[in-house]
């Protein structure tokens, strides 16, 4: 399959605007299923917290789904977001299996309750998807993701890098990790502690790490208020945060505390305020997951499952249950320095979306014009 990487996302919404297949709303809906000359794939997504998913994830799953479809069918796209709920999401699925899904596509909220999403699709020889995260203990056909731990990796390795460029080879680093039911959150945390555990650095909490409720920036905010009441101002020299939401919590804390310079922070996800805060200087850096190739994947093995189709992955992972055949992207960091040949190169962002005129200098600084 042709990997738009240029202009993925803009080929991808001039396609969904001509896909012919209906769309659900937010509970599921249309049908097909059952018909020989129909394909029918739910694809459900698990929050709209994160940019991601709604601006890339979606139109990129469709266009590609409309891409793969057999000439001589037609492939309808029963789209879901959970908006954070596990139960939410259940029902979704039970809706989609009922209005004749021959695929679930599933990003879980909960990756351990999805696997009650699993076993009743199983029952209806349903086959099943692990989009983007895991789903624990349970048979699913499929595994499509980036390398988790690797992400975790990334960031810390190029968090211990700026403090020892910066001349810093020791004191606190406070830890801010995703979300508690959100297996990726705690492959992320895994990665992390590998570089960091041995780094040099102490990570704040000490005993038990700090996992954001529901990923949310005002959870993350609130905690690092609490950090900065017991460290002091200038009692941590960096802010490990899972993603870019987490970091802009982070971020406005210290913000609100007068810290200033603020230290290295991470990040993930490259959403646009993310990016922007990398250009400005506020957050170090962000890790770029290339969506496109990762929906694009997700789709093409959909389809075929559809049809009936053996799949195989690069590799496997198990889940608890059994090991899932995958496939697996790597991760990209993004700092300041690289923005151009990253997230712009690909069409992920343009220059005219990060460079609005509160950032127009800090653009220009860094010769992203």
């Amino acid at each position: 399959m042709d990997k738009r990487r240029g202009a993925a996302l803009g080929l991808a919404l001039t396609a969904v605007l001509a896909v012919s297949a209906c769309e659900s709303d937010s509970e599921g809906g249309g049908g097909g299923g059952g018909d020989d000359d129909s394909l029918t794939i739910a694809l459900l997504l698990p929050e709209s917290q994160a940019t991601r998913y709604e601006s890339f994830d979606r139109p990129l799953f469709e266009a590609a789904v409309e891409d793969e479809c057999p000439s001589d069918q037609t492939c309808e796209v029963l789209y879901s977001n959970a908006n954070q709920d596990a139960e939410q999401q259940q029902s979704q699925a039970e809706a989609a299996i009922n209005n004749g899904a021959d695929v679930l596509v599933l990003d879980p909220v909960d990756g351990d309750a999805a696997a009650n999403i699993a076993a009743t699709a199983k029952e209806k020889d349903i086959p099943v998807v692990a989009y983007d995260r895991s789903i624990s203990d349970s048979d699913v056909a499929y595994y499509v993701s980036f390398d988790n731990v690797t992400v975790g990796e990334t960031q810390a390795q190029a968090l211990v890098d700026r403090l020892t460029e910066q001349g810093v080879t020791s004191g606190n680093i406070v830890m801010i990790n995703g979300g508690p039911t959100d297996p990726n959150a705690k492959e992320f945390n895994e990665g992390a502690h590998n570089v960091l555990d041995d780094s040099g650095f102490t990570l704040q909490p000490e005993g038990e790490d700090f996992f954001t409720p529901d990923w949310e920036p005002e959870n993350a905010q609130s905690f690092m208020d609490g950090q900065i009441a017991d460290l002091g101002p200038t009692g941590f020299v960096g802010v490990y945060a899972a993603n870019d939401g987490t970091a802009g919590g982070a971020i406005s804390a210290m913000q609100t505390a007068g810290i200033d310079p603020l230290p290295p922070v991470t990040g993930q996800d490259a959403e646009l305020a993310g990016i922007q805060r990398v250009v400005s200087g506020e957050q170090y850096m962000t890790v770029y997951k290339p969506i496109a190739p990762e929906a694009e994947k997700a789709a093409e093995v959909a389809v075929a499952l559809a049809q009936g189709e053996d799949v195989e992955g690069d590799t496997t992972v198990n889940n608890g249950e059994m090991d899932v055949q995958t496939t697996l992207f790597d991760p990209v960091a993004v700092t300041a320095e690289n923005v151009a040949d990253t997230v712009v190169a690909d069409g992920f962002w343009t220059v005219e979306d990060i460079c609005t005129a509160d950032y127009a200098a800090a653009c220009a600084a860094i010769g992203l014009q």
